[in-house]
């Protein structure tokens, strides 16, 4: 599943392991060797400890192309193409809710605006252009995320008096959520599309990292006591970038 990193970082000089697009490389704390993850929709991901030499990480990808393309290959034989199209709908079951989308094209608009109103999103502007869309859509679902889930954080901190700084929510393509040494909780605004148990859940996770900064038996121990029923939930939401619309562009 996607997991918490410490820092992300990428080296643009590493070759994508084949003409396929989605390979990046990100550097996290808590990783002691270099590993790959192919991701369902095809998306390649290298982990790397920090300060990893560029040119090993090249050297990594290329003794593992091989295994790359037949992981790729497999999945795109269980998982069909799904092709893009914008929205005319969008439901968020982490916050029990759905939302039409309208699209008001304006002459002469080089970007797109969003407004909500109510239970519809109105995209105006330049709406040829699908790209601009998409950009428009994350910008309201990075807002929506944060009038929801800052509460419920704050909620669920103070029910059991785990600690954090602040909370920032991103659309990160690796994770759905982290806490940093400095106490920030980043939260992927993903997690909309996904149930309320799973939101919550990585909350929980992210929350526990106040007292272990990694996945011992301690940090899992200290997961079980505030959710019995976290070895499920973690597997479901290791699973649940198929609740993700491909417009989204992540997974």
């Amino acid at each position: 599943m996607p997991t918490a990193a410490r820092q992300i970082s990428l080296f643009e000089d590493v070759p994508e392991p084949d003409t396929l697009s989605g390979f990046t490389v990100r550097e996290s704390g808590r990783a002691r060797r270099l590993s790959i993850k192919v991701y369902p929709r095809g998306r390649v991901e290298v982990v790397v400890p920090r300060r990893t030499r560029a040119r090993d990480v090249q050297a990594f990808v290329e003794e593992h192309r091989d295994w790359i393309r037949q992981t790729r290959e497999s999945f795109a034989e269980q998982h069909l193409p799904e092709p893009f199209r914008l929205p005319a709908r969008i439901e968020l079951r982490g916050i029990e809710r759905t939302f039409g989308v309208q699209y008001r094209a304006r002459t002469e608009a080089r970007g797109v605006r969003y407004r909500q109103l109510g239970d519809i999103v109105v995209l105006s502007g330049a709406t040829g252009d699908a790209a601009a869309c998409v950009s428009a859509l994350k910008r309201w679902l990075a807002g929506l995320a944060k009038r929801h889930f800052a509460p419920a954080l704050k909620a669920l901190a103070a029910s059991t008096g785990l600690p954090y700084a602040r909370m920032r929510v991103a659309g990160q393509k690796t994770c759905w959520g982290s806490h940093s040494s400095a106490g920030t909780i980043s939260v992927n605004y993903c997690l909309l599309f996904l149930e309320p148990s799973l939101v919550r859940y990585l909350m929980l996770h992210e929350l526990c990292h106040a007292r272990h900064m990694n996945h011992s038996r301690r940090f899992w121990a200290l997961v079980r006591r505030f959710e019995p029923d976290y070895r499920r939930l973690d597997r479901k939401l290791g699973e649940s970038w198929k609740q993700i619309p491909t417009w989204v562009g992540i997974y």
